[in-house]
């Protein structure tokens, strides 16, 4: 019998680093318990399929070849009454990016090692938001192709960064802090529009999260250095944090109204 929940995307969705390892799942997905996909899971009573894996891609979401996985979206069939879908950072270099810009800036062997393999962020024009939109249209449309009456959510990522300025936190200077904002925010736009014009519902985390970036003094994500979960990724604060203060949350909430 197949899942009625299916979870589909990046480590955003995957949780990496809340928690213990979700049983069952691929070690190299690194999902964890408290991933927002098994938080949802938990709440809405929903049987669940977490195709989620760190480190994926629109690519991997449609036609597979993740660590020899096969497509995430395979799972999906007509009897699926729910879906969500978090992708888009790793089609746009973005929280790689952030994760090497810090390592870079950390000094040490770790900051000549990242000097060596990696120079400097692309530009913000020369990332290809136009082909992420139309992947994002491609992998929406053939959600509803194949489970037409399934409720259908994507949430943005989180908020990572301030809207002005920098913070010891992020290990990086205004000016690199500046054009990743740029990546983030366009990638946020590029969803939302995708999300629109494929008809799905959208959870909108980038501006649910504003004000709890990773410098705010209640943080939903983690900056370069976490205490617990990975680098420039959702905090497990975040997910403990009172009220609706997670996409778990905000998901179950727009399954009720």
């Amino acid at each position: 019998m197949s899942a009625q929940y299916v979870a589909m995307g990046s480590s955003f969705a995957a949780g990496p680093g809340l928690g213990w390892r979700a049983p069952g799942s691929s070690y190299a997905c690194l999902q964890s318990i408290n991933g927002y996909p098994r938080q949802l899971a938990r709440l809405s009573r929903l049987s669940l399929a977490d195709m989620s894996c760190s480190g994926a891609t629109t690519r991997h979401v449609l036609r597979g070849g993740q660590y020899f996985q096969r497509a995430q979206i395979d799972t999906i069939g007509p009897q699926t009454e729910l879906v969500t879908l978090t992708i888009g950072g790793n089609d746009l270099g973005y929280v790689g990016d952030l994760t090497m810009i810090s390592y870079r800036n950390r000094g040490g062997l770790i900051g000549a090692v990242a000097g060596i393999f990696w120079k400097n962020p692309q530009p913000a024009e020369k990332r290809d938001d136009t082909k992420l939109r139309e992947e994002l249209l491609a992998v929406l449309r053939e959600i509803t192709r194949r489970a037409p009456h399934a409720h259908l959510i994507v949430a943005t990522y989180l908020t990572i960064l301030p809207s002005t300025g920098t913070c010891s936190k992020l290990r990086m200077g205004e000016a690199d802090v500046a054009l990743m904002r740029s990546v983030g925010d366009r990638m946020a736009e590029v969803t939302r529009s995708a999300a629109q014009e494929a008809g799905a519902n959208v959870v909108d985390m980038a501006s649910l999260s504003a004000g709890h970036d990773a410098c705010a003094s209640a943080p939903w994500v983690n900056g370069a250095e976490p205490i617990d979960g990975a680098a420039f990724h959702p905090a497990l604060a975040g997910s403990e944090s009172d009220g609706p203060a997670n996409m778990a949350d905000y998901a179950s909430l727009r399954l009720i109204t």
